[in-house]
């Protein structure tokens, strides 16, 4: 069935869906660059709201299974690709990418030159878009703050360790709470709206989750974001990263069509090596914001120069614009899990700067 990719600026791509739906989809139309990793990205929370364009041109070869899904549900409004792999080759493959889509009512466009579409949106940088059938569509305003659909959620306890680490939760991945279980330590998912009760849970540190939108979205917590950030040891991860830098007075700023992928290179200011990174965001730090703040850079990208990564002059806190845990991506920044861990059991951090 002949469908069509529009997007708010007048430019459209035809496709075909495998099925048809009733009402247009809307949603932020962004891309990623990675050749897999595509079930990570469907149910990425960071990717809330969104129509993701896969510049590889085949997806699904390898199917859906029961082991990489970063939350309980598909994340994205829409999806658009050249081709999806209608047989799924993998001992793992429960279920083939069409069939799982289909299942959830998540529309996708197939058929499309997204290379073409990525390059319009490098060009012009992420907006709006629309997948339809019809010629009677209208864009509507987007959602003011996707990560609003956090704030239902209840503290949850996992695992057994002696150390207790928070993860503020602003969308939080499973690969990141996965990751911190396998140091062996107690982790309590606390929803941001929920900050003010970190201070009952008798913990050792706080981690900052990634998460959907504009981490200005979070302004009215950040004088509590500070003072939990004053007192405990701790890892901004992505949007937690961003959200560290507004609460010491730092900025944050759009980019025109952000980072996706799995293959960004950063380097350490500290060590001067370059490692790649995997990466979904829209916000950067702006770098000439931080220069009356008590945080100093420690990782930029090699790419762009943009911020990558900070710590602070005096406390224990370290953050990353990059996902350390991967999934999808190179495990190549993984020992970030070791030296946050190695930083809680300091009484005091050195500084970089």
């Amino acid at each position: 069935m002949k469908a069509r990719l529009c997007l708010q600026d007048g430019k459209s791509y035809e496709g075909f869906t495998s099925k048809g739906y009733k009402n247009a989809i809307q949603g932020e139309i962004v891309f990623f660059t990675g050749m897999t990793g595509y079930q990570e990205v469907l149910t990425d929370p960071s990717y809330r709201g969104q129509i993701v364009v896969f510049t590889y041109p085949l997806i699904g070869n390898y199917g859906i299974n029961l082991e990489d899904a970063e939350s309980k549900e598909v994340q994205v409004n829409g999806v658009v690709m050249f081709h999806c792999a209608g047989v799924a080759s993998h001992y793992q493959s429960v279920q083939s990418l069409g069939d799982y889509l289909d299942e959830r009512g998540v529309p996708f466009l197939t058929g499309v030159d997204t290379r073409e579409v990525t390059k319009e949106i490098r060009t012009g940088g992420t907006r709006q878009a629309i997948l339809t059938h019809n010629d009677d569509y209208e864009f509507l305003p987007p959602e003011s703050s996707q990560i609003d659909q956090v704030k239902g959620a209840k503290i949850e306890t996992h695992g057994e360790g002696l150390i207790h680490i928070g993860l503020i939760d602003f969308g939080w991945k499973k690969s990141i709470l996965q990751k911190l279980l396998d140091y062996d330590v107690r982790v309590s998912v606390i929803p941001y709206s929920e900050i003010t009760q970190v201070d009952d849970l008798k913990l050792d540190a706080v981690v900052l989750s990634n998460g959907p939108g504009d981490p200005k979205d979070v302004s009215s917590k950040l004088p509590a974001i500070k003072k939990m950030l004053d007192v405990y040891p701790s890892f901004g991860i992505c949007m937690g990263h961003q959200v560290i830098a507004l609460a010491y007075g730092a900025d944050t700023i759009k980019l025109a069509f952000g980072h996706r992928g799995a293959n960004h290179p950063v380097k350490d200011v500290v060590t001067g090596k370059v490692f790649l990174s995997s990466q979904n965001h829209n916000y950067v730090v702006d770098e000439a914001s931080l220069i009356e703040t008590p945080l100093a850079k420690r990782f930029y990208n090699v790419n762009d120069d943009s911020i990558e990564g900070l710590m602070h002059e005096t406390k224990r806190i370290m953050s990353v614009q990059f996902h350390p845990e991967a999934n999808p991506g190179p495990e190549d920044a993984e020992w970030l899990f070791d030296d946050f861990l190695k930083l809680v059991k300091k009484k005091e951090v050195k500084a970089y700067v």
